[in-house]
Parts: structure tokens; sequence; C-alpha cells
């Protein structure tokens, strides 16, 4: 296994990959319910709006389990966390498909956000250590891109396999396939312990950053908007668009596609522009979700509104995150899991507003309505952040000027004492 120091620019080590591959899973499960609500909603006896709780549980858990489970194994051994936490993952799923009652899969849920939690806390330090200093930031776009990917390829299909095999297919093929990457993982995670310098004060003295709490603000605002829309997706495109359910998936993988893109898109831009970036993102995902309402009863306009809501709203995700860890300097472990549970709170609340939304008189138009509204909010913090990285580098200039002016103008005073 190379070692971070090892690791050479453009070359990421294997084990990124197959961490890259649990958080697939983990985005896979998360999002899956979506497609599978109307489903969940008829086998269970409740309704579609409170199926909908299915992804609201897992936010809570997510929101929860990030920062308690990482703080909790900070100094276990990271391979011993990450194949633990895959296991109960792969658990919970079990109990879930073997179940007949909502509270229980509810719970089920719950306990596999946990478990996700721990997974996505400690792989990213992992991932970022195993690549290298020079390859640390590709390591993590490439971490986050098995979630989204999760939103191409695992999210449509196992929407596709729920119409044929009921919503329990997927959460078997989920379980399978988690205790497969355990066994990947104990084979490609080196064992060894954490680093002995790992320290929770300095870990919780980097929260003490007021730009950090803004950046995961606005983290938690536009994941919020656009769930809040998303996780009634389906129902708004059969039911109001008039597309057939069996396509539904399709769509799902056009927003999919422009969740990949839109993360693409602000991993690239991001480093150069965060901040007229992240803005026009956030500003361009409140228009996309306000015209939802008017445009969303023809299945073509609808399509392309799934899509551009992918692409816009995770345009704004990796440059938080990059903005939140940077900010965070040498304590990344606490803020890689703040980052996602301020992620998972614009779920749980985007969900859950927006199913109130849904059985009031607004009706279908409720969710994306609750969307446009969180959408635009995003736009307080970014501005916030802008303003003051403004403010920040004009100190900056101010106290590498003046000096410089000082020592101008020293010889020149000196010849005339003379």
């Amino acid at each position: 296994m190379p070692s971070a120091s090892g690791t050479t620019p453009g070359r990421l080590p294997f084990v990124v990959w197959v961490l890259a591959a649990g958080t697939f899973l983990m985005g896979t499960t998360e999002f899956v319910v979506a497609g599978l609500l109307p489903e969940l909603a008829g086998d269970l006896g409740v309704s579609v709006s409170h199926a909908g709780l299915l992804i609201t549980a897992f936010a809570l858990g997510m929101i929860i389990g990030a920062p308690t489970m990482a703080m909790a194994t900070l100094r276990l051994p990271q391979r011993q966390t990450l194949i633990l936490a895959l296991s109960v993952f792969c658990l919970g799923h079990l109990v879930a498909a073997l179940s007949t009652s909502f509270t229980v899969v509810v719970a089920a849920r719950v306990v596999t956000a946990l478990a996700t939690g721990a997974f996505w806390s400690v792989g990213f330090v992992v991932a970022t250590t195993a690549a290298g200093p020079h390859n640390a930031t590709r390591a993590t776009g490439v971490m986050i891109g098995g979630l989204t990917l999760a939103n191409v390829v695992g999210v449509p299909i196992g929407s596709f396999a729920g119409q044929f095999t009921g919503w329990r297919g997927p959460f078997w093929a989920l379980a399978a396939l988690s205790g497969l990457a355990a066994v990947f993982i104990g084979r490609f995670i080196p064992a060894q312990q954490q680093r002995a310098e790992v320290s929770l004060r300095a870990e919780v003295r980097a929260l003490r950053q007021g730009r950090l709490w803004l950046a995961l603000g606005a983290a938690m605002l536009i994941m919020g908007g656009v769930l809040a829309t998303y996780t009634y997706v389906t129902p708004l495109l059969t039911d109001r668009a008039g597309i057939p359910e069996g396509a539904v998936p399709l769509v799902l993988i056009a927003f999919g596609v422009g969740a990949l893109g839109g993360t693409t898109t602000g991993g690239r831009l991001g480093d150069r522009h965060p901040m007229s970036t992240t803005i026009t993102a956030a500003a361009a995902t409140a228009l996309v979700l306000l015209l939802m309402i008017p445009l969303s009863g023809n299945p073509m306009t609808a399509t392309l509104l799934v899509f551009l809501m992918g692409l816009t709203g995770f345009t704004v995700n990796p440059v938080v995150t990059a903005l939140a860890m940077r900010f965070a300097g040498d304590a990344p472990t606490l803020t890689s899991a703040l980052t996602t549970s301020a992620f998972n709170v614009g779920v749980a609340a985007g969900s859950a507003i927006a199913g109130s939304a849904l059985d009031s008189s607004l009706g279908l138009t409720g969710p994306p309505l609750v969307g446009t509204v969180i959408a635009a909010i995003t736009l307080l913090p970014l501005i916030a952040l802008a303003v003051s990285g403004t403010a920040r580098r004009t100190r900056i200039v101010a106290q590498r000027t003046a000096p410089t002016h000082a020592r101008r103008d020293e010889p020149a005073q000196v010849p005339s004492q003379r």
C-alpha cells in the first residue's frame, strides 16, 4: 500500500476508490427511498407524506451520528471503525427488509444513519491521508463523487428494481453489497492506529471560527432547499406532470446526471472563484425551484427542471465543504463530521417541512415552494462569507502595505537628518 508521502501527484491509492464505493452505497440508501415512496407507503400502511419520514429519520441519524461517532472513535483503529460501521449498516438494512412495521423500519434507518456518519467522517480522513497532500483535494472529490454517483446510478436502479421486487429488494441488495464492502475494507485498509497527536481539544477549538459556521449554514440550507423538493418528486412527476410510474427512474437519472455535473463544476470553479460560484449557483437553484411550480405540469419541462435542480444545487456542495475544511485548519475530523451533519440538518428540515406543505392546500406544489424559500435563504450566509472574506483580505493587504511604506520612507529620512 503506498504511503501518503509516497503517493505521486495525479495517482490515487486503491483504498480511496474502495472508500468511494462505500459512500456510493450510503448515498444510495439515503435517497433511494424517494423513488420508492408509493411502494413503501402501500406496503407499510401509511400515507406517502408519512413515508417521507424515512428520509427525515435517516437525516436525523446522520446529524447525530457524524459528530458523535467521529469523536467516539477518534483514537480507535481506523480499519476497525470502518468495518464496524459497514457491519451495522448491513444489519440495519436486514432488519428493515424483514420488518412489516413502519416504526421498526424508521428505527433501522436511524441506526443505519449512525453507522453512515461514522463511516463518512473516518473515511474522509483515511482517504486524504492515504492520498497525501498533493492529492488530498482530488481524493475528497472522489469521495464526494461516490455520493453523487449514487444519484446517477444507485437511486434510479434501486427505484427501478423496487417496481419489480418491491421496496425490500433494494434493501436486501444494499445489505449484501455493504457486507462485501466490509470485506474489501478489511483487505485494503492498513491495520494501524490513529495518529497519537489527534486531540479532541484541538478539534473543538477549530469550531470557534465564525466563517466555519457560515459555511456550514450554507451547506445546510442549500441541501434543505433541494431535498425539500426531491423527497416528494415522485408524486410530483406522476400525478402532476403525468409521467408514467415506470419512467420515473429515468427522470431520477437526469437528476443524478445534473448533480454529478454540478459537483464537477463546483470542484473546478470553486478553487478560483468560490464565492461567485456558490452565490450564482444558489440563486439559480432558487429560480429553478420557483419555476417548477408553474412549469411542472408538462413532462418535458418537469424533467428539465429536475435535471437543473441537481446541476445548480450540487454545485454549491463541494465548494462549501472545501471552505469548511480550510477554516478548520489542522483539526479536520470533527469539521468533516459537522459538514455531513449540516447537509443532513437541511435534508431533515427540508423534507419535514415539505411533507407538511404536501398535506396542506398547496398540495404537490408545496414542496417546490418550500425548496424555493430555503434555497433563497442560502444566499444570506454566502453573502456574509463573501463580505467577511473581502474585509479579511483588505486587512491583510493593509497590514502588509504599511510596513513596506515605512521601509521605503526610512532611507529618505536618514540622509535628511545627516
